[in-house]
């Protein structure tokens, strides 16, 4: 059948409009609806938070606090500073990916963190450590395996028992490859398998209360592509300067004190007002520097209080005041070391919280909804909360008494839904132009 003039003219049109909405739905169409939704200036930008917040609200029991969340389900819900996307939404995307990163903010997180780690050519990428990419990445399963650090080694098992005898290996690091090496890589759920005996096995070992439903194209970023996509997502920024897994001065030249510079330097070129990035680290040192030479970064640099169990934490008011006296102004220790039982078995503000909060520090934490189902005690972020912890609804009355009694700025989850959720129906969605706390 032959195209008659007007028939041509028709296909050609409906081309053009087909053409429009494919551009519509690729990546440019995704930036710009974010750069409309972050040019509000008010930031009131409405989120979607899907089912889950209503569903714990739902689980809880029966209480006054269960009954005040009931009653805000018809919303709407707005982006805040109090919610902070851990590594993205890491509970169902891989962490820190493009992808985790895009969830993470439309659930309203305001804050979006991107820990920093360094490759062989000294480029700065969003990892969560420096030696996790055959965890938390493809690597294994591409040609760049052959320059892993150590190479993966199946498990061996017991002949009769099929116990672990020892297990499976692996050690990839970003310092092992370049930097177009790492853009080569597909970001997927951290995890991996002890008892593996293939690569296959060792490389897929999500947990059940996570998904591989969004593992496909995970789009790893560099720390600087990490900026300029928050800019578009309109959320502050607070990047972690992980501690290296390699020797410093990297190759002999490359020092601790760079690699911290490096860091705030990639905010001044990116244009980005140092009260709107939260800078952290595991080490007090890389706070103190950018106190001493980055102090628009460093007033509100936040020193991570790191212990593996409630006793090996220094909650003494003499130790918080050393901080305050050094500077510090955010400290952010795990949400277990600032809560503990009374003698009637009730959750209540630790003697490190109300000592942190008596120095004049404030305080972030970390992180909700990691543990997995909350059944049996919780896991090791409510350790010592274990008597009481049996509903994954407990986690709401958990953050009631950190944002109310322990006074938080905000919290870092890995679904950052939940605490949006919460902290809309509390009213925690105003934004200091000081600090970007929220505030009531």
């Amino acid at each position: 059948m032959r195209l008659t003039t007007v028939n041509l003219l028709i296909v050609i049109i409906f081309a053009a409009l087909l053409a429009l909405v494919l551009v519509d739905e690729s990546e440019d169409g995704q930036d710009d609806y974010w750069r409309a939704l972050s040019a509000n200036k008010e930031r009131k930008q409405p989120v979607q938070l899907g089912p889950r917040p209503f569903y714990l609200v739902e689980v809880m029991e029966e209480s006054e606090l269960k009954k005040v969340l009931q009653g805000c389900a018809k919303g709407p819900f707005y982006k805040t500073d109090f919610s902070i996307g851990h590594r993205g939404a890491p509970l169902q995307f891989p962490e820190h990916t493009k992808e985790s990163y895009q969830a993470a903010a439309r659930m309203g997180a305001g804050i979006l963190e991107c820990d920093v780690t360094f490759t062989q050519d000294r480029e700065l990428v969003c990892r969560h450590s420096q030696c996790d990419l055959h965890t938390t990445t493809n690597i294994l399963a591409t040609d760049l395996a052959a320059k892993c650090s150590e190479a993966f080694i199946p498990a061996v098992l017991g002949a009769m028992t099929g116990n672990i005898i020892t297990p499976a290996s692996a050690k990839c690091c970003t310092s092992d490859i370049t930097f177009d090496e790492f853009k080569t890589l597909k970001g997927k759920m951290d995890a991996f398998n002890p008892a593996a005996t293939t690569l296959k096995g060792y490389l897929n070992a999500t947990p059940s209360w996570r998904t591989e439903l969004y593992s496909n194209n995970g789009t790893l970023l560099s720390h600087a592509e990490s900026i300029e996509l928050f800019k578009i997502l309109g959320v502050k920024f607070t990047p972690e300067l992980k501690a290296p897994a390699v020797a410093m001065p990297f190759e002999g030249h490359y020092t601790q004190e760079d690699y911290a510079q490096q860091l705030i330097d990639e905010y001044r070129r990116a244009g980005v007002a140092a009260k709107n990035v939260y800078a952290q680290s595991f080490r007090l040192d890389d706070v103190l520097y950018w106190i001493n030479k980055a102090p628009e970064f460093g007033k509100q640099a936040i020193f991570l209080d790191d212990a593996s169990f409630a006793g090996d934490l220094d909650p003494s008011l003499t130790a918080m005041e050393n901080l305050a006296a050094q500077g510090v102004e955010i400290i952010a220790p795990p949400l277990w070391a600032l809560l503990e039982l009374n003698k009637d078995n009730e959750i209540v503000p630790s003697e490190y919280a109300l000592n942190a909060r008596a120095a004049g520090l404030n305080i972030i934490t970390w992180t909700l909804e990691r543990s997995g189902p909350l059944k049996d005690g919780g896991g090791w972020y409510y350790q010592t909360l274990a008597n009481v912890i049996d509903n994954d609804g407990d986690m709401l009355e958990v953050l009631d008494i950190l944002a109310k009694d322990v006074g938080i700025l905000g919290i870092f989850s890995d679904w950052p839904a939940t605490v949006t959720y919460y902290a809309n129906c509390m009213g925690l969605t105003g934004q200091s132009e000081e600090t970007g706390r929220a505030d009531s």
